[in-house]
């Protein structure tokens, strides 16, 4: 039966959904937006921004301390919170003036095109830090990245309009593994640009950043096209302007916190494991190359075969979450990232010791702990987003889906804060114990979430929407 469901999910992905152009449409964007958090955000700007930009040493030996590590990880969290603020009054706009669409189409085409110019940052001179290259750096980083995390929160507001409750999983989890389809037709593309041109420095890295922006603004297509705008256009009220409204429905959803106390355990325990989650994806590049040895095209094909392992997962998942409970696979998902952090940190210390003394490390390792951190963000991923619209009234969606957004962006900026202190003070070994107890912590707030008392107070929700708003479009 098992074997069944997957081959169908493999060979007909959409059957079953009551408008699959719709969720093929949305899953693009997924698919369009991997260019950003993969080339620029996981694998490759990080180490340009502390080599090029900030001039720091390609090879920095076991016992260098840089400030590099929290340099980057100070620009990431500015730009987070920068989302942190914006994303619940944007949310609520969308939603009381029908806008979610225009929202997600314009932060996608803004990040595609700062994308692009990346490649206009110059280097750093020999030997030296430059503070105008790094502030340029940053002014052009930062609203980048603002745009991308302002399209995923969109994104994830019209999930609960493309797919019924019992299949948000499913929806999720499709839209999820096409941007692993995504990540692997890049990576091949990246192995082989480096090869054929011999882009195998972080100095030589522009014309990756250009054919990453280039991917986004032209896989967004089909989600122009063809993603509607369901919710119908109202107009504000005299007396009133959109951010009076957006703070008046805030004021409202935190006074009714309790009607959705699971939704508000679920966040509360997401802000804790997401921490760990966004220091990989921010980091996973600096960690390998610092901490492993890794060279780029090593870097490239190791993200390769992680991506492999987070497709498969996000399949995984979509074939399992919707028949055992949204918080059984989220803790499944966080034992995972348990096991490997601390293998990681393990080994990041046996490999330190190995270099002090001269002897080799086995490379393998980290090969193998490694797909863990594929799974893991393949898994935890989809199966959150899912939990949250299986928790979310279809009237607020937008607006939840911020506060979901804006939980995921302040644990990245928090985290990233820590996990940079903690790394350029004590090393990478205690960061990497750090980044363990976030899924731990995160995971035992997790267990007092009760989905089905959730999902019912949803639904009694929408019920009472429909009983006060009768001719509603929603």
């Amino acid at each position: 039966m098992a074997k069944e469901r997957l081959c169908q999910l493999v060979t007909h992905p959409f059957r079953g959904f009551e408008h699959p152009k719709r969720v093929w449409a949305w899953s693009m964007y997924d698919l369009a937006n991997q260019s950003f958090t993969l080339i620029i955000n996981t694998l490759l700007f990080g180490l340009f921004f502390k080599i090029v930009v900030l001039g720091e040493p390609a090879k920095p030996g076991p016992d260098f301390k840089g400030s590099g590590d929290f340099l980057w990880s100070l620009t990431v969290a500015i730009s987070l919170f920068a989302v942190v603020i914006m994303s619940p009054i944007a949310g609520a706009i969308a939603d009381f003036r029908g806008t979610k669409k225009r929202w997600l189409v314009t932060s996608g085409v803004l990040c595609a095109t700062l994308t692009c110019c990346l490649a206009l940052i110059p280097g750093a001179p020999a030997g030296q830090r430059s503070t105008w290259i790094m502030l340029t750096a940053m002014a052009l980083y930062i609203p980048a990245n603002v745009a991308f995390n302002i399209g995923e929160n969109f994104l994830g507001s019209f999930l609960p309009e493309i797919a019924s409750r019992d299949r948000m999983g499913k929806a999720s989890a499709i839209g999820w593994t096409m941007g692993y389809v995504g990540a692997l037709t890049l990576l091949i593309m990246l192995v082989v640009v480096a090869k054929v041109f011999q882009l195998n420095e972080p100095a030589r890295f522009r014309p990756f950043f250009v054919i990453a922006g280039v991917w986004f603004a032209v896989m967004l297509l089909p989600t122009v096209r063809y993603l509607p705008e369901l919710a119908s256009r109202r107009t504000i009220p005299k007396g009133s302007s959109a951010a009076s409204i957006a703070f008046e429905r805030l004021r409202e959803s935190l006074a009714h916190a309790r009607q959705f106390r699971d939704l508000v355990i679920l966040l509360t325990a997401f802000l804790v494991y997401g921490f760990g989650v966004q220091v990989i994806i921010f980091f996973a590049g600096v960690i390998a190359k610092d901490d492993f040895g890794f060279g780029t095209t090593q870097l490239i094909i190791f993200t390769l075969q992680l991506t492999v392992t987070a497709g498969a997962a996000a399949i995984i998942v979509g074939l399992v979450q919707d028949r055992i409970g949204h918080r059984r696979t989220i803790g499944i998902s966080l034992a995972i990232w348990i096991a490997t952090a601390l293998g990681l940190a393990f080994i990041a210390h046996q490999r330190d010791a190995a270099l002090r003394t001269g002897a080799t490390f086995p490379s393998w390792t980290i090969w193998a702990v490694g797909n863990g951190i594929g799974f893991g963000i393949g898994a935890i991923g989809t199966a959150t987003r899912a939990t949250v619209g299986a928790l979310t009234p279809a009237h607020r969606t937008a607006e939840f889906f911020g506060l979901w957004g804006l939980t995921y962006k302040l644990a990245g900026a928090i985290g990233l804060l820590v996990f940079g202190a903690v790394r350029s003070t004590l090393g990478s070994t205690a960061s990497l114990i750090t980044l363990a107890s976030f899924f731990v912590i995160g995971g035992v707030m997790l267990l007092r979430m009760d989905e089905r008392r959730g999902m019912d107070a949803a639904h009694a929700a929408e019920q009472d929407r429909d009983a006060a708003n009768p001719r509603s479009p929603l």
